[in-house]
């Protein structure tokens, strides 16, 4: 089954061996030097990578101004609940990366990130990959990991003054995605329910872990735990929690910015991590 697309101005609609995403890149005549592969939120049950094109685009922009020759984005278009539910997102998200390995040299070019339900799907896929000796050679280099849903449903998953989530919506989200089959307390439903760190360790990147979400968000307790096992596995992990600030922080102020550097704040810190853990290298190949 081959590659169906619509390019307009780098942009392309992807369709290959059941993926659908969107395919974004400086110079579709060259193969690219990086890749990031993100997955975008919305509770597994509203959202699409369109809403996010913007903020994509930025990225790209800001990895270019970075040094990057040619980077490049996918972002994942998923099945939604409650009409699909648990596995078939973390099939499609496995997929997707398959993709996206089939454009680059090695996988240490590719940085996973998503925010929130998307980031739940990054953290259930490297645990996924890392039972396989075999594919645990083709794990990224790094991840961004925006505010991250990784208890699906948890007590410590409270409302806040500031932050707009629900933690009762959350939860009925939580028991959408997961189904009537699946259960809460499986690691790769709910990621944060892996409390082996043998096994974090196997699913950590090369470079490690980014984490960016607000002080004042639902989701920070349950992030801040998860941040502690990772540490405890020597994984290099980064984190930038927002004073102040809610869920999905990085994405928010783009649109709500007062000004062009507190609309890109997050996206540069973001870029700063990756070029910090993925260097350039030379690039020219030409893509087939």
């Amino acid at each position: 089954m081959g590659i169906e697309g619509l390019q307009y101005r780098g942009m392309k609609l992807i369709k290959y061996k059941g993926v659908k995403g969107l395919w974004l890149i400086s110079d579709e005549s060259e193969d690219p030097d990086i890749v990031v592969y993100y997955c975008h939120g919305g509770g597994f049950s509203m959202g699409s990578s369109y809403f996010y094109l913007e903020f994509l685009l930025a990225w790209v922009g800001l990895l270019k101004n970075a040094g990057y020759k040619n980077p490049a984005l996918f972002a994942l278009e998923y099945s939604l609940a409650p009409e699909a539910v648990y596995p078939q997102q973390l099939q499609q998200t496995l997929a997707g990366y398959n993709y996206v390995l089939s454009r680059v040299q090695d996988s240490s070019q590719i940085c996973v990130g998503g925010d929130s339900a998307g980031a739940t799907l990054i953290l259930s896929m490297l645990l996924q990959k890392s039972m396989d000796k075999s594919k645990r050679e083709s794990l990224p280099g790094t991840a961004i990991m925006i505010s991250p849903w990784v208890n699906l449903v948890s007590v410590k998953n409270c409302d806040t003054p500031s932050d707009y989530l629900n933690a009762d919506s959350l939860h009925l989200y939580g028991n959408q995605y997961a189904g009537s089959m699946a259960s809460l307390d499986d690691p790769l439903v709910s990621p944060a329910k892996c409390t082996d760190l043998e096994w974090w360790r196997r699913a950590s990147p090369e470079h490690g872990w980014s984490f960016f979400f607000g002080a004042e968000e639902v989701f920070a307790p349950e992030t801040k735990e998860l941040i502690r096992k990772l540490k405890k596995t020597d994984a290099n992990v980064y984190v930038h929690e927002e004073p102040g600030s809610i869920h999905a922080w990085p994405v928010a102020s783009l649109f709500l910015g007062r000004d062009k550097e507190e609309r890109q704040h997050g996206l540069r810190n973001i870029v700063e991590f990756i070029r910090q853990n993925i260097g350039l290298r030379e690039n020219g190949t030409k893509h087939s």
